[in-house]
């Protein structure tokens, strides 16, 4: 891990261990057993094995109580006019998630999960609030249109807070970890990151994020061009980070290696999330098999970023908004294929003779 010091980031990278594949294998096995024809529930199939692969045992456990870390920070490339929102708004959001108040407050009550919500880089002084952790490396990034958007001992310090974060929630009771984020301006960094992890030109993977005119997109398309042209040469994945990157981004990073140190599933969210995920692997590169991809966002970086990882998403419903909320979505949806596995009848206990079971499935069916 060259470049890396011994924080908690550091820490957790040496912890990731490969995915336990017999466990993964005797997972399929015994779906294999179940009272259904083999492969009938699809899915949900393969995302138990992966469970039991990131836990190391089968049954897999129930990925549940989940929590929901939401990282904010704001971005210098805010100056380049490449959204109408003004970046007050960063914090304004912050306080609302802390309030309860979000999209990503109401899905994770309706799927029992916890929100946690982190200051890492925003512009300016927050409110002390129950639920918001200050973690601040710096009141937001530079302009990575025309400068480093930081350094990259700034980029590993959010690195471990992001790693500091997972602990602490396994720590609190999580079986489950979600990524969540904030901040105006942070799907230019997004697709920064996603074009010279992906080798793919900015004009391919920078969106409309908020629904910008395109007036604005040509800007935003443009703000990534200069900085994927500043940063041309940058050979290690942390310089990369630094220079393109955002503080919530690096520590996203960071939470999904902590996560998968701790032998989590991390559920990951649309553009920003993905972002961090390229980062992450691009580090350590096991860490991507404790990761599922929650949804399909909308916006073209992301659809580049699960093609370059090889992910399938859990969900496609058009959103996005992020905060985690396509992630927290995706959280009934890996309950349900854990409980599968544990609580489903084999044939034999259900008395069925797996060759003459009558399925329209014939030979496929267990036996």
């Amino acid at each position: 891990m060259s470049g890396l010091g011994v924080g908690a980031f550091a820490a957790a990278c040496e912890r990731v261990l490969p995915l336990a594949d017999a466990a993964a294998e005797a997972t399929a096995e015994r779906h294999r057993r179940l009272a259904k024809p083999r492969g009938s529930l699809g899915r949900l199939e393969t995302l138990a094995s992966q469970l039991a692969a990131i836990a190391g045992k089968t049954p897999p456990p129930l990925p549940r109580p989940a929590a929901v870390a939401v990282f904010a920070a704001d971005h210098g490339v805010h100056a380049q006019g490449v959204t109408p929102w003004p970046q007050e708004v960063t914090a304004a959001m912050v306080a609302t998630v802390a309030k309860g108040g979000a999209a990503i407050n109401v899905l994770a009550r309706q799927t029992g999960a916890s929100v946690t919500v982190v200051d890492v880089g925003v512009a300016g002084e927050l409110d002390p609030a129950p639920g918001l952790l200050d973690r601040k490396v710096r009141g937001g990034t530079g302009d990575l249109s025309v400068e480093p958007a930081m350094s990259q001992e700034e980029a590993t310090v959010a690195l471990d807070v992001g790693s500091e974060v997972a602990a602490q929630l396994a720590a609190g009771g999580a079986r489950c970890l979600v990524t969540g984020e904030l901040g105006i301006a942070n799907t230019t960094a997004s697709a920064a990151l996603v074009a010279a992890f992906t080798g793919r030109g900015a004009n391919t993977v920078t969106g409309r994020g908020s629904g910008i005119d395109d007036e604005t997109l040509a800007r935003k398309v443009g703000a990534v061009q200069r900085g994927l042209h500043r940063t041309d040469g940058a050979g290690y994945p942390l310089e990369v980070l630094a220079s393109v990157g955002g503080l919530e981004i690096a520590a996203l990073a960071g939470f999904i290696v902590g996560g998968a140190a701790l032998r989590l599933p991390v559920v990951v969210d649309g553009l920003i999330a993905g972002a961090a995920l390229l980062v992450a692997s691009a580090l350590v590169p096991d860490a991507l098999g404790y990761c599922v991809a929650g949804h399909r966002s909308a916006e073209p970086g992301a659809a580049a970023t699960l093609d370059h990882l090889g992910l399938e998403p859990v969900l496609d419903l058009g959103l996005h908004l992020g905060e985690g909320t396509g992630a927290c979505l995706a959280l009934p949806v890996l309950e349900a294929a854990a409980r599968i596995v544990s609580e489903m009848a084999t044939l034999d206990e259900a008395g069925v003779d797996g060759g003459s079971a009558g399925h329209s499935a014939g030979p496929d069916i267990a036996r």
